[in-house]
């Protein structure tokens, strides 16, 4: 599907020379930050050099202090608490967090933790949670990454004598439950100034304030800043504010003094040997913890997560190594399955939607499949499975358009639904599949853009490719942690030729070993475009052409090279 390449309006000249000189760095780099609101020398200060100290107040979250007392008075009372949290990434890194800090100072034979199963549970708080807790003789559950929907099991939990305090940060529900605490910066009647951080965020804020009432050292929390950088990458929050902050101080935590559960995964998954960045975390080491709870049980990822022992955390990692291999062969199969459906429907190119149910489908990874097909056909896309007596599935989105909005027009067909702008999770009953997937498409016909319905590149702005040098990489390195809210900058360079050894590479050809040179520089430069084969005739045909990429560093034994990661190629 070709791409449309949205190059961002150039700015006045006088502007940017005027901030360049303010902040004493180059146009192009001056100008990247201006896109980022950043025009001060403190602002970039903020930016280049993110402190903990810029972390905001956490009692200025709704219910902060609630939460506080409601943990010390347990503490006080002699009372167990279990922590409990949803089986992806997010859910067990949170828990793992919050639970390694309470067993510090309230003790391990008060405390217990808690995921769902995701085949018999579902995601979120449960009723077997509830029951499990009170067989346990818990008197306070502290839910993670879930839960702000969760009225009625709260209530449940109430009539049991179990107070509930929920740290969630997705989208709330009209009624809020009757918990102790509700944290959610995303609650209406919340003020905390960031409603972008992760579960685990949330969690963070509420140890640290716990860490001010009682005058532990914050330094202790921050022992677990390489669980909340996983989370933040995994959950692909926007890379901004405090998650910035937070994601800056996790990864020097990931890469200097990893916890024992964390240098058991850095190693088995090879990343050992470089410096690890978001997109590491992303690809490799988030995969990695989800298969736990995609295959197994997450209680596996948790127990990994706050071991102490090396050899036994090595032996967990092994274990959920071998889930998560499982974990990609059904995951390839179940994409093919799902293609197949797609290339038989003779309306498919006139939907707008894909909506795919298959009861044999394995529940663990419909959401990865979900996003797989989402990416190829560029639709907002729903997979479902049967559960019990129920359609269970995921939701993925194309950038740009309100999933979550679309799923909650058709919540009365809905058991319950969950999630956010660009990602869903929903369950309704099987004779309800067929209803919901007309309702849906014709919601998002008739709500959706054509903007929507073609892939983006946005582009920050052109650039030379002779104004590429070790220096300017190393300025647009201070730009990282790239995610959600502050990209990897993407550059257009206009009237480019192949030198003349541009080739396909690669075991089936698929992708192109580029050599470039522009107009009036005889230097070349060197980029990988990959699976663009079809691209071959442009770079061949003696004309000129552009392209748009980003900027990294290659290296090949021992060898250090600036190189291009080409996005895509343009006649």
């Amino acid at each position: 599907m070709e791409k449309n390449w949205n190059i961002r309006p150039k700015m006045e000249i006088a502007d940017v020379d005027s901030v360049s000189q303010v902040l004493q760095l180059p146009p192009v780099i001056s100008m990247l930050l201006m896109q980022r609101g950043i025009t001060t020398q403190e602002a970039a200060r903020a930016f280049f050099h993110p402190k903990l100290t810029d972390l905001h107040n956490p009692f200025l979250m709704k219910d902060m202090d609630l939460a506080v007392e409601r943990i010390n008075r347990a503490a006080l009372n002699g009372e167990k608490l279990l922590i409990y949290g949803d089986y992806d990434v997010d859910g067990t890194t949170s828990v793992a967090m919050v639970y390694s800090f309470l067993k510090r100072h309230l003790g391990e034979d008060k405390l217990y933790f808690y995921i769902p199963n995701r085949y018999t549970e579902g995601c979120g708080i449960s009723y077997q949670g509830i029951d499990y807790a009170k067989e346990k003789g818990v008197s306070l559950v502290v839910a993670l990454d879930c839960g702000i929907k969760a009225v009625e099991k709260v209530a449940y939990a109430k009539m049991l004598g179990i107070d509930f305090i929920i740290c969630d940060h997705h989208t709330p529900g009209d009624i809020l439950p009757e918990a102790v605490a509700c944290l959610d910066a995303k609650r209406e009647d919340c003020s905390y100034p960031d409603k972008n951080l992760s579960g685990c965020g949330v969690g963070f804020k509420l140890m640290q304030a716990f860490c001010r009432v009682n005058n532990y050292k914050e330094q202790e929390l921050l022992e677990n800043l390489d669980l909340l950088v996983v989370s933040i990458a995994s959950d692909i929050v926007p890379m901004v504010g405090e998650n910035r902050v937070l994601a800056f101080h996790g990864l020097k935590k990931i890469n200097e003094n990893p916890s024992v559960g964390m240098k058991a995964i850095v190693a088995l998954t090879g990343l050992d040997k470089k410096v690890i960045s978001i997109s590491d975390i992303v690809f490799k080491i988030g995969p990695l913890i989800n298969a736990a709870g995609r295959m197994n049980t997450g209680n596996d990822a948790v127990r990994l997560l706050i071991c102490e022992d090396l050899e036994e955390a090595q032996r967990i990692c092994l274990d959920i190594d071998a889930s998560n291999e499982e974990r990609k062969g059904l995951d390839r199969t179940i994409t093919k399955e799902a293609k197949l459906y797609i290339s038989s429907n003779s309306n498919f190119k006139q939907e707008k939607t894909i909506v795919l149910f298959n009861e044999q489908w394995h529940k663990g990874v419909i959401g990865i499949v979900a996003s797989r097909l989402m990416e190829v056909y560029h639709k907002p896309t729903v997979i479902l499975t049967k559960s019990g007596e129920y359609a269970t599935g995921s939701a993925r989105s194309v950038d740009g358009f309100d999933l979550y909005k679309a799923v909650e027009m058709c919540s009365d067909l809905l058991e319950n639904f969950g999630g956010h702008m660009y990602a869903v999770g929903l369950t309704m009953k099987l004779e309800n599949v067929e209803a919901f997937k007309r309702r849906f498409e014709e919601y998002v016909k008739e709500t959706i853009i054509p903007e929507q319905t073609q892939p983006q590149i946005d582009v920050d702005t052109e650039l030379h490719l002779s104004s590429i040098t070790t220096k300017f990489y190393r300025l647009l390195t201070q730009f990282e942690p790239f995610g959600p809210g502050n990209m990897r900058p993407v550059f257009v360079s206009n009237d480019v030729f192949d030198y003349g050894t541009s080739k396909l590479v690669g075991k089936s050809h698929r992708h192109l070993k580029l050599e470039l040179i522009e107009m009036h520089n005889r230097e070349t430069m060197h980029g990988m475009a990959y699976f663009m084969d079809d691209k071959l005739s442009i770079v061949k045909s003696g004309n000129p052409f552009k392209i748009c990429y980003s900027i990294e560093e290659n290296e090949y034994k021992g060898i250090k090279m600036l190189q291009l990661a080409v996005l895509d190629i343009h006649a």
